[in-house]
Formats: C-alpha cells, structure tokens, sequence
C-alpha cells in the first residue's frame, strides 16, 4: 500500500457553525483535493490531525473536488481546532503490486 499525495491547501479563514463545527475557508495551493481523500492539518509542519474529509463545498454548492487555484469550505471528521494559516494535505492510500 502506497500513499499518494492529491494536493496541498492553505487556511485562510475560519468558520463556527450554529451546531459547533468548524469550517476552514480553503485556497487549494497545489494539486487538488476531493471528497473521498484522506487528509492530514500541518501546523508549522507537525501533524495535527489525520482523517477524513467532512465536508467540502463551492459557493454553497457540495463539491466532488477543488482543483489548484480556487477556493472551497472545508469540515473535517471529528476535528475543530483549526487555525488560520494551516495546511492541509489530501492524499489518497493506493494498492501496488510488488
């Protein structure tokens, strides 16, 4: 099994949802990230987080992925302690034959 980064994202913003969620207002640096990824928070380069990806929204519209140059909302599973200025790496675990 072989990891395969898809992209990486800044923080710009934060957002609390009425329910407690946090929200990360995100600018997809590189690559892309999708829905099904996985995804790891970097806070000045240490792992802070490593799990699944909430949810991920266009202008209020749900988004299957955000490719390098736009920006998008990011919730992550069980995570809330995001801060403005993260980065986010969304990778995906692949099966390689030997």
């Amino acid at each position: 099994i072989v990891e395969e980064v898809l992209g990486r994202a800044q923080v710009r913003q934060t957002f609390r949802l009425p329910n407690g969620t946090s929200i990360a207002g995100i600018y997809v640096v590189s690559g892309k990230v999708t829905r099904n990824a996985k995804i790891r928070l970097l806070r000045n380069d240490v792992v802070s987080y490593d799990g699944s990806v909430l949810s991920l929204k266009r202008f209020k519209d749900d988004a299957r992925e955000v490719l390098a140059g736009f920006e998008a909302g990011l919730g992550l599973e069980n995570f809330n302690d995001i801060k403005e200025g993260d980065m986010l790496e969304a990778y995906i675990l692949k099966e390689v034959e030997r």
